[in-house]
């Protein structure tokens, strides 16, 4: 006889167990899925968020995210996305020590809330997850695709948690943009949901604009995002691979010593032991958007700029750029007290698609000068692909398939291209082979490569 044929299923150890306890009070809807938006937004306010608004899966707005959640997720029905407030003055410190230890502290309260929430949310029956906070940890993905589970600023834009200003950050209502953002995903219907704020806190003061050391804002709007993270993020990931490629190529000690400075080596150690070292931030710092932070600025424009943006602008420090990029251009011309610091560029795209999308990510419109050019890029092999890029007054974009009439047209192997881009073939090898053939002027491609400084 099956022993299990004759035996209640309370009687295992489990069962028991289970009905010795008192049931968690399932949340307001639950036995229909739907969650009380009353219910929830006070779980996320009692776990220690500021703030918390909630969107469908199926948002317009969240249209190029959802197969980035669902691949992560797939009972993604919802999501909850909430904000932590940060310590306003140390942000704003010139001391580096100061901001980033609250930058880590305020990070890993994220985490910690998010978890609580997720962790409430099981034990009242509603699976969930809650991504990380940052660092992004899927690495095999490095260069190829995106490697962070969820994007967070579109999704509290959606929630109505904020807007972004010309800086790229979120800036809420009334904690300004000194806050740090959470998602989580929700495998439920929730009965309210939270709509876009309709106006946009950003005053377009231009802080940001001015105190960015490496000039990644344009006063147009324009966002230089590889100047940014070749300074800000010196010590993340490409970085880092960049810094582990200068001792591989350092002779000795001695020749270490002569491409990086102690004080840098150190740098890097405290990133390694205590968390990465953020270099500037100086955007967040100096905005004075939001209910909480705008009172000094309007009492004194002048006495909030002397006070929060000038002592950043003073301070003298390493800036980390690529050579002949514009931010090199910046720190020459705008703050000759700091000392640039020549490093190559870590944004290599090791798939065609991932070059394509990240062209605009690391073009540079000031160092084109009056180029207009267009180019047709056919690629063979592994990744047969066919693209239009088109460079003119300052400005590029890039298509799929061959348009309009080219200036230069480059046939090239896929493997190989990536491999050139990344000096690890040889462009003139690569003529010679065929593996890329050129039709026009060659002088078209140094033009190229002068939008594109490595």
């Amino acid at each position: 006889m099956n022993p299990s044929s004759s035996t209640n299923k309370t009687d295992n150890p489990t069962g028991v167990y289970m009905h010795s306890q008192t049931l968690i009070p399932s949340p307001p809807h639950a036995a229909s899925r739907v969650l009380s938006a009353d219910w929830l937004r006070q779980l996320c306010l009692d776990a220690g968020a500021d703030d918390v608004g909630f969107v469908e899966l199926e948002r317009s707005a969240l249209a190029e995210e959802r197969p980035h959640i669902e691949r992560t997720f797939p009972r993604t029905r919802s999501l909850i996305s909430f904000v932590v407030r940060m310590n306003r003055d140390n942000v704003r410190s010139p001391a580096r020590s100061v901001a980033n230890s609250e930058f880590h502290h305020s990070g890993d309260e994220v985490n910690d809330i998010a978890r609580r929430i997720t962790a409430a949310l099981e034990r009242a029956g509603i699976r969930a997850l809650n991504p990380p906070m940052a660092f992004p940890m899927e690495a095999d993905r490095w260069m190829t695709e995106r490697m962070w589970v969820v994007a967070h600023k579109p999704v509290a834009v959606a929630a109505g948690l904020g807007r972004m200003g010309i800086h790229r950050n979120v800036i809420h209502p009334r904690f300004g943009n000194f806050i740090l953002l959470g998602t989580i995903l929700v495998a439920a219907e929730i009965s309210a949901y939270s709509q876009e704020l309709d106006f946009n806190p950003c005053l377009t003061c231009k802080l940001c604009v001015a105190a960015c050391p490496v000039g990644a804002i344009g006063a147009d709007g324009a966002f230089n995002f590889s100047s940014c993270y070749t300074h800000n993020y010196r010590e993340f990931m490409g970085g880092f691979a960049d810094w582990v490629e200068t001792i591989a190529d350092s002779r000795d000690g001695k020749d270490y010593r002569r491409r990086v400075k102690d004080s840098e080596s150190v740098s890097v150690w405290q990133s390694l032991g205590f968390g990465p070292n953020y270099k500037a931030a100086y955007c967040m710092a100096v905005c004075p958007a939001g209910d909480d932070v705008i009172g000094p600025y309007l009492a004194s424009k002048k006495d909030f700029a002397d006070e929060v943006m000038r002592p950043l602008q003073a301070k003298r420090e390493p800036v980390y750029v690529i050579p002949g990029s514009d931010a090199e251009a910046h720190v020459q011309k705008r703050y000759p007290h700091k000392t640039v610091r020549h490093v190559r560029n870590s944004l290599r795209p090791r798939t065609i698609a991932a070059l394509l999308q990240g062209m605009p990510n690391t073009f540079q419109r000031h160092a084109v000068g009056n180029l207009d050019a267009t180019y047709h890029f056919t690629f063979t092999g592994n990744e047969a692909v066919e693209a239009t890029v088109v460079i003119r007054s300052g400005t590029i974009t890039v298509e799929s398939g061959l348009k309009g009439e080219p200036n230069l047209h480059v046939t090239a192997d896929s493997a190989t291209w990536l491999g050139f881009l990344a000096k690890e073939k040889n462009l003139p090898w690569a003529l010679l082979t065929r593996r890329i053939k050129l039709r026009g002027n060659p002088k078209w491609l140094l033009a190229f490569g002068r939008c594109f400084p490595s």
